[in-house]
């Protein structure tokens, strides 16, 4: 049959494998610029979509989720299989690392036990063969029972054979029949004898899956049958049957599992020769890994990615807020009419905030690239492995450190990040904790009130503030595991991509996709913020005409409302009305607190601490550090949560705890200085 007749059929083709496999690389390859990514339905879990088009060939290309397993522990997992099982794609394209085959195969056997027609993707064979691996493909194929194709994804090599197979199997679909031991295939047949005498359950499900996933304890595939005609009946003999599999051969769950794992390398001593040099990565991971070197090293590598952000951004930084400042000068008096000349174009009028948001943006570009390049070298991998020991204490997976990261440069992409972390609990308590990180924003303030307040010891000061946030994730994380979210932290399982020269093609890519995230999430939001701060500044309270003295504004008026609840911290109405617009965006508290004090940004820091002492200064800077996070962080945990009972908790907390903790640094260092 000619590839020509066989390409006549659309296909749908799904590509599954485990993390770090080349899956992205493989995506990209296929389907180039025709393709985008979204949100699975109800779910936080990206969905990458692309279609395939040469000649006469129409493929529609969906990236699953990358997965170790089939096994309800996470999202990711239950998004994969549900895909496969409901949408029942022509041929699924499992990716593996020819590296760690052993490793990779037991998601194949997964795959093959859901009856998946199945064409699998070997790849990074020239690091295999490098590594003196040689896999022996022809017969691999022959052991599974179904094609195997060697790529190499980044080079392209083996893409269209891949195609050619992806064809071919979609009209001729394989059907591979993977046998366990004898003693564990009586259970599983047993069982599978009871499920084919439901015929609903047939036509949804393969029935040796069904058996093998209840004799596992999946809770999932529990509840998928329970309300089919059968279902009740199938469920009262599973216990049964798990009980004399437990009797024989002890927890059927472990047993499974570790007769596929027999299997696989009774398979990989037919295939696989040579065991490889002992690579570079394993030399370097004896020092990063290191119990007592890896976290010095990880906080090392970390400082050295905010010098360059900070130090490498400064210059473009300056000069859009230049820019943005010349442009308002310039414009001031244009349109003649007092209100719009002061609104639009006044010292901290829309030009101005415009400026503040943009000059912030190379500071988490430059944040980002740095991220980037770390991520593709193989080592942000091995910081969440060496922070998992840390993490777990306070009931959180190591998973949640790279969120963190990325919460220093802006809190928005950070609480998207969560969306790695497999476990919901593990991965809403990061979600509502993860405001807490001083991000870029924070920082523009913080800087300047500490050179004028603390002088040499500024650095210091800020990074106390940086400390005091990780402290407070740490505190908020276990408050939370042991009352709203208990349970263990969800196992860590991670395998590790090989050290390699980071692509500063790939960095660039990244650092664009992450950074336009704050241009479409914040930019919209934060204007509109900065024309509601801008019209309520300059309308008076009583005649509502214009003012160019903010102590008549409306936003006089809304500060000295809250003077009763914030008088206890020695505020007055002027950082009452600053931590407001902090609401809007954390940058303008400074920019704010300069328009109400009746000075230029840069003397503003000088002007409060004529008015202010450095204890009842820092208790403010630690309430701006704590306290709720911006509008835009809002929307994201509102959209990662699904949930509003849970953005309002976040805000509601994030206000106590940073009242509390302002409180107490009042409290604490006036007994001090006694």
């Amino acid at each position: 049959m000619s590839l020509k007749v066989l390409s006549e059929k659309y296909i749908r083709i799904a590509l599954a494998g485990n993390p770090n496999v080349g899956k992205s690389v493989v995506f990209n390859n296929l389907t180039g610029a025709r393709q985008h990514v979204g949100n699975w339905p109800g779910k936080t879990v990206d969905k990458k979509e692309g279609v395939y088009k040469k000649g006469n060939i129409t493929a529609y290309i969906i990236d699953l989720p990358g997965t170790y397993s089939l096994t309800a522990f996470s999202e990711e997992e239950i998004v994969a299989r549900d895909y496969i099982i409901y949408e029942k794609p022509d041929v699924i394209v499992n990716i593996i690392d020819a590296l760690n085959i052993e490793r990779n195969l037991y998601l194949t056997f997964q795959l093959l036990e859901m009856g998946a027609n199945v064409v699998i993707a070997l790849n990074k064979m020239d690091l295999a063969e490098k590594s003196g691996i040689k896999i022996d493909t022809r017969s691999l194929e022959r052991e599974l029972g179904v094609p195997v194709v060697p790529t190499v994804a980044p080079r392209k090599e083996g893409m269209e054979e891949l195609v050619h197979k992806v064809v071919e199997s979609s009209s001729k679909k394989t059907s591979a029949k993977l046998r366990y031991s004898p003693e564990i295939e009586k259970y599983i047949e047993r069982l599978e004898g009871i499920i084919r005498s439901s015929a609903d359950i047939n036509k949804v499900f393969n029935p040796r899956w069904i058996a093998i996933k209840l004799l596992e304890g999946d809770n999932d595939v529990l509840d998928k049958i329970k309300g089919m005609n059968g279902g009740k009946e199938i469920v009262s003999e599973v216990s049964k049957i798990k009980e004399d599999m437990k009797s024989e051969l002890g927890d059927p769950e472990v047993a499974i599992a570790d007769a596929r794992y027999s299997l696989i390398s009774s398979i990989l001593k037919k295939v696989v020769r040579g065991k490889g040099k002992i690579p570079a990565s394993d030399l370097l991971d004896k020092a990063l890994l290191d119990k007592y070197l890896g976290i010095p090293i990880f906080l090392t590598v970390l400082w050295a990615i905010l010098q360059f952000a900070f130090i490498g951004s400064a210059p473009f930084c300056d000069f859009l807020g230049d820019l943005f400042a010349f442009i308002g000068n310039f414009l001031t008096g244009i349109t003649g009419i007092p209100f719009v000349d002061y609104l639009l174009f006044g010292d901290y009028g829309i030009i101005q905030g415009l400026g503040a948001i943009l000059s912030f943006v190379p500071l988490i570009m430059a944040l980002y690239f740095a991220l980037s390049l770390l991520e593709d070298s193989g080592y942000m991998a091995r910081a969440a492995f060496i922070m998992d020991r840390a993490m777990r204490k306070v009931g959180l997976s190591g998973r949640t450190i790279i969120p963190m990261i990325m919460g220093i440069g802006c809190n928005v992409p950070a609480v998207y990040a969560t969306r790695i972390i497999p476990d919901k609990n593990d991965r809403m308590v990061a979600i509502l904790t993860n405001p807490l990180i001083m991000c870029g924003a924070r920082l523009v303030f913080f800087s300047a009130i500490a050179d004028a307040f603390f002088g040499a010891y500024a650095g210091d000061v800020v990074l106390s503030l940086y400390l005091l946030g990780i402290i407070m994730v740490f505190v908020v994380a276990i408050i939370l595991r042991k009352t709203l979210f208990k349970g263990k932290a969800s196992p860590f399982v991670i395998e590790f991509p090989v050290y390699q020269k980071p692509s500063l093609k790939v960095a660039t890519v990244r650092m664009w996709d992450r950074g336009s995230l704050f241009f479409k999430k914040a930019g919209t939001v934060i204007l509109i913020g900065l024309l509601v701060i801008g019209v309520l500044t300059v309308t008076d309270a009583r005649t509502l005409s214009f003012t160019d003295n903010p102590e008549n504004a409306l936003i006089s008026a809304i500060g000295k409302a809250f003077l009763p609840i914030f008088a206890p911290l020695g505020w007055d109405w002027r950082l009452i009305v600053a931590a407001i617009f902090g609401f809007i965006a954390k940058e303008i508290v400074l920019g704010a607190s300069a328009m109400l004090y009746g000075v230029g940004e840069e003397e503003i820091a000088s002007k409060m601490a004529s008015m202010y002492s450095p204890i009842g200064m820092y208790g403010y800077m630690v309430f701006i550090q704590l306290y709720i996070p911006c509008i835009v962080t809002i929307g994201a945990i509102k959209q990662e949560t699904g949930s509003w009972k849970w953005t309002i908790f976040a805000v509601a907390y994030g206000i106590i705890l940073a009242y509390i903790m302002n409180f107490l640094v009042l409290v604490v260092g006036h007994a001090l200085l006694r």
